[in-house]
């Protein structure tokens, strides 16, 4: 797994995985909606964490500045 993930987009993941976070824990967002959005920040964590989205690799995207080796 090479990294094709920028610094920008993973601070915008992080972000967005935080203000899930805290709607649901003010009890703004619940239910279904509560648990979509709650996986789809775990998910945006982990890739933000190692840095490699699986869904840019089928996409060929790549928002990471540094070359490829």
């Amino acid at each position: 797994m090479k990294p094709n993930m920028g610094n920008t987009d993973r601070y915008i993941r992080i972000a967005l995985a935080a203000l899930v976070a805290v709607l649901y824990f003010t009890n703004v967002i619940s239910g279904t909606v509560a648990i979509v959005l709650g996986v789809l920040a775990i998910v945006f964590l982990l890739t933000s964490l190692v840095s490699f989205c699986p869904l840019y690799t089928v996409l060929g995207m790549r928002t990471n500045k540094e070359p490829e080796a």
